[in-house]
């Protein structure tokens, strides 16, 4: 073999260690690559259970296709939102110049929920108009439950958020990628496109201790029988108080932490 050739592979073959080590010492990345395959098969493999079994009335079918896939992306472009907030301060090594300055982290993560709801507003509003253009589909049709649908929603997605950036503060920016993965992973068993009776009996437990299952379920009396389900609602708001509350303390003993052990000057790098 041309000794050129032979520099060539040792070249190729020293650069894909270099990845391989990289996949070895970061476990989010390793999960990665079996997660968004995994993710889709489960999804579809439930909601295609279930219109199997309830293909009776086509119109319903669409309804809760196209209201769940709007609702969903208020849930994920919230909690993206937060935590992409977040990671530009990271990827700029902006993070330490923040809290040497006079801000205080209450103020801090008002500013990320504000920062939020104003990604979401300029994604998921044009995707809703589309959907009356193309589909001929008013989410707004849901009516008044809607706005606590949305709300609920928004909660979550933001003290999920600040539960993400309290794993990249205690593990690094190996861990970014749970950002947009983590908040996908809860999916299948948020019931979007389905509901929570066709999951198994297992995981109906750890369904109802999320208020998107609940806002979904609410989403879909509606649509299928024409009435508000308070209760949803009531179990909804309940629990996005709880944890809400748990993602504010979490966050905030992250911070503390991680200023404790000079991690913030150092996360970014």
């Amino acid at each position: 073999m041309p000794r050129s050739v032979n520099h060539s592979l040792q070249r190729i073959g020293a650069v894909l260690l270099r990845y391989l080590f990289l996949l070895r010492s970061s476990w989010p990345r390793l999960i990665e690559l079996a997660f968004w395959p995994t993710l889709e098969m489960i999804i579809w493999g439930f909601t295609s259970r279930y219109f199997s079994q309830h293909t009776d009335n086509i119109a319903y079918t669409a309804g809760v296709l196209i209201a769940g896939a709007l609702l969903w992306d208020f849930l994920i472009r919230s909690q993206i939102g937060v935590s992409m907030s977040f990671l530009e301060e990271l990827w700029s090594r902006n993070l330490g110049h923040l809290f040497i300055s006079p801000l205080r982290p209450w103020e801090w993560i008002v500013a990320l929920i504000a920062s939020s709801i104003m990604r979401v507003l300029v994604a998921v509003v044009p995707a809703v108009l589309l959907a009356i253009v193309f589909y001929h589909y008013n989410l707004f049709s849901l009516g008044l439950p809607l706005v606590g649908f949305i709300g609920c929603l928004f909660v979550m997605g933001w003290w999920f958020g600040f539960l993400v950036i309290s794993v990249i503060l205690r593990f690094g920016t190996g861990a970014e990628v749970l950002a947009w993965m983590l908040i996908y992973a809860i999916a299948p068993i948020s019931a979007v496109f389905y509901p929570v009776a066709i999951l198994p009996h297992w995981l109906q437990a750890i369904a109802f201790i999320l208020p998107s299952s609940h806002i979904f379920e609410g989403m879909r009396a509606i649509i299928i029988h024409g009435y508000f389900d308070a209760a949803q609602m009531a179990w909804a708001v309940g629990l996005n108080i709880v944890y809400l509350f748990i993602g504010v303390a979490v966050l905030w003993f992250s911070l503390q932490n991680a200023r404790y052990r000079g991690a913030i000057l150092v996360v970014g790098e």
